[in-house]
Formats: C-alpha cells, sequence, structure tokens
C-alpha cells in the first residue's frame, strides 16, 4: 500500500468508481438480451423493494466521495461496511445469472476484495492521537 494518504484515499475512490461502472454496464448489457424487456415489464416490483435496492446502490455511490473526506478511522470502516453491503445486494440477485453476468461480477467481486484489503490497513486510530516513543 501506498503511505500518502491522498493515494490511498484517490485508489479507494478509484475501485468504487470502477464498481460502479461495472454494475451500471452489467445491467444496460441486459438490455441487448433477447426478451429483457419484455421480462422487466412483466415484473410486478413493489416500490418498497424499488427503494431498498436504491439504498444498496446508493452506497457504491457514496463511496466514490467518502473516502476523500473521511479521516482514515471512518474510511477504515465505511469502505468495510461499504464492501459487505454491496456484496449482499450483488449476491442477491444470484438466481437470475447468466455467463455474462458471473463475468461482471466476478471483476466487481475482484475490486471489492483489494477495497476491503487496502481499508483494512488503514490505521485504527487518528496519527494525530498516537503518542511517539
Amino acid at each position: 500500500m501506498r503511505k500518502n494518504k491522498t493515494e490511498t484515499r484517490s485508489l479507494l475512490s478509484t475501485l468504487w468508481i470502477f464498481v460502479l461502472l461495472n454494475m451500471i454496464f452489467r445491467d444496460l448489457h441486459q438490455f441487448a438480451s433477447q426478451g429483457f424487456i419484455e421480462e422487466l415489464m412483466s415484473l410486478d416490483i413493489s416500490e418498497e423493494l424499488v427503494l431498498v435496492f436504491g439504498f444498496i446502490l446508493e452506497i457504491p455511490i457514496l463511496m466514490v466521495l467518502l473516502p476523500k473526506v473521511l479521516s482514515d478511522v471512518a474510511n477504515k470502516w465505511a469502505n468495510i461496511v461499504a464492501v459487505i453491503v454491496t456484496s449482499f445486494g450483488m449476491l442477491s440477485v444470484l438466481p437470475s445469472v447468466d455467463l455474462d453476468d458471473i463475468f461482471f461480477m466476478v471483476m466487481e467481486f475482484m475490486a471489492l476484495i483489494a477495497i476491503a484489503m487496502i481499508a483494512w490497513k488503514l490505521p485504527a486510530l487518528n496519527p494525530t492521537n498516537q503518542t511517539r516513543t
């Protein structure tokens, strides 16, 4: 991991952008599948469920910004929690995936693992609160 906090924060933010782009293009890619639009039109999805998935999708969007503005401690836990919630959100669609979805999800999970590893290495305490001996 790089020593420079700005670079670490930028890397985390960039990885979240990578995750988001994969999520977006995975969904856009589905529109090319024959019968996908008809299948979407036939689904009876409640507004509450759409709202829940909206919240889950908002987490990676927020994580593009938050690594740049949070302290190291807050960054560490925000990224780890966001990785966990985003992973569960991605896993919730597993029963209906096809090969191209699996490809995009593998890419997303690799980025999420990298985010978790980088975030885990962030300090547990703010350096300003630590005493030097």
